[in-house]
């Protein structure tokens, strides 16, 4: 199964708080614990890789409301695998990597009246910027596990996007990754952070379509 896959699984069940991934003959599934997010599969393979006989098998196996599936290849295609039960994300996400070897020197700091704050728990770095009023205008997190790290849940906040602080926050948590002694860091971004991503040297591995169980009956027909 492909290492990179693993990789970001690992530091993203650390980033959420997630129960260790089960092995499968397929990938892996996790639990979460949320009822909107109870479970999780994710294949094992990127592209062509992907087997549809597979996708379906493991997507027929799912009986409950809010389990995701998270298979690397692209929507348009996956989405014909899987029946009307399934909600299928119509924006593709994307999983990235990047090489942290530029990422030893420290970013810039915070705009004027700006606010920078980075702390760190449980493997799990955390970073946000605050706007002169105090209010949330970006944040994010990376998880280290070992060479690797995995960034997670970036955001700008809608008031103050096309600032440069999504910039910042990665350049931070880069930065804090590879001081901690990871030299590769992976992520799964969303169409609009993809720009963003490759403005910092990040490179998209393989698409990824995200799925969510509606319950037997609960999709609209397709």
């Amino acid at each position: 199964m492909n290492r990179t896959i693993r990789s970001w699984i690992d530091g993203w069940v650390m980033s959420r708080g997630a129960a260790q991934p089960i092995t499968e003959p397929w990938g892996w599934t996790i639990d979460v614990g949320r009822p909107d997010h109870v479970t999780r599969h994710v294949l094992g393979e990127i592209g062509d890789g992907v087997d549809e006989r597979t996708v379906r098998k493991v997507a027929e196996s799912v009986t409950g409301a809010g389990v995701w599936l998270k298979v690397f290849r692209d929507p348009a295609e996956t989405g014909a695998w899987l029946n009307a039960d399934w909600w299928i994300d119509p924006e593709p996400g994307y999983l990235m990597t990047t090489s942290l070897q530029e990422s030893q020197k420290a970013p810039e700091p915070a705009p004027h009246n700006h606010r920078l704050g980075v702390w760190t728990s449980a493997g799990v770095t955390r970073a946000m910027i605050a706007a002169p009023d105090g209010s949330l205008a970006a944040r994010g997190q990376i998880a280290v596990t070992g060479p690797t790290a995995v960034a997670d849940q970036i955001e700008t906040t809608p008031a103050h996007r096309r600032k440069g602080l999504a910039s910042l926050i990665m350049r931070t948590l880069q930065h804090t990754a590879a001081r901690r002694g990871a030299d590769r860091a992976i992520l799964a971004g969303t169409p609009a952070g993809r720009a963003l991503y490759e403005s910092l040297g990040w490179t998209t591995e393989a698409p990824l379509t995200s799925a969510r169980f509606l319950g037997a009956g609960g999709g609209a027909p397709r």
